[in-house]
């Protein structure tokens, strides 16, 4: 069965291919600022789910038309700090502003997901759901955020962060699930597969390389 990402992400598509999967990258291409702005007043989870399903569902919907079976998984992240939702900076301004806000805080790193199964060239089954991960950062210097901001890294990631790049350095730590942080909740996105009747293992296309 093909596995499709309905994002670009790098560090989905990374954490899918460390636990077995190899899956084709489509990128949705949905107006996120007009789905976003039907959801103004709603809870985080409610808001990125949204996001979720329509990527997952735009993708679904052209490879329906080209392939007979297939599954579909989308997310999309963004960081909750006091009720406010915080995407992706853009700007380095931006991204300045942010890490003046969250150093030595606490946020809630939420990611929706959303699981579609194909099968004849139609969509037969649908399951989504939330993960949340809360992450304690540090307070970087003025030189480390410098340098931090110069890389860019911030600017394109949900919450101007990572925990498995650059990032990392300023995470103190976190409560919950890593790989949610990274973009996709292994376990979450088993239990979707699960529900739509696709086993993960099925879908593996070798063993997860041991460490040692």
């Amino acid at each position: 069965m093909q596995v499709i990402l309905a994002s670009a992400s790098k560090g989905r598509l990374g954490v899918l291919r460390a636990a077995g999967l190899d899956p084709l990258v489509e990128v949705s291409d949905i107006d996120e600022d007009a789905l976003l702005a039907t959801l103004r007043h709603a809870p985080p989870a409610r808001v990125v789910t949204a996001l979720a399903c329509a990527k997952a569902g735009a993708v679904a919907e052209r490879a329906a038309l080209r392939t007979a079976e297939a599954v579909v998984i989308g997310c999309d992240s963004m960081l909750s700090v006091d009720g406010e939702l915080i995407g992706k900076p853009g700007t380095e301004d931006a991204a300045r502003r942010r890490w003046a806000a969250l150093a030595g805080r606490t946020g809630q790193l939420v990611t929706g997901h959303a699981v579609l199964r194909l099968a004849d060239g139609a969509v037969t089954e649908v399951a989504a759901g939330h993960a949340g991960t809360s992450v304690h950062f540090g307070s970087p210097s003025e030189a480390e955020l410098d340098a931090y901001l110069a890389s860019g890294e911030p600017l394109q990631v949900a919450g101007g962060f990572t925990l498995d790049g650059l990032g990392g350095w300023f995470v103190m730590g976190i409560e919950g699930d890593p790989s949610n942080v990274i973009g996709i909740s292994l376990p979450l996105t088993r239990k979707l597969l699960t529900d739509v009747g696709i086993r993960v293992t099925d879908l593996w296309q070798r063993q997860p390389a041991a460490e040692g």
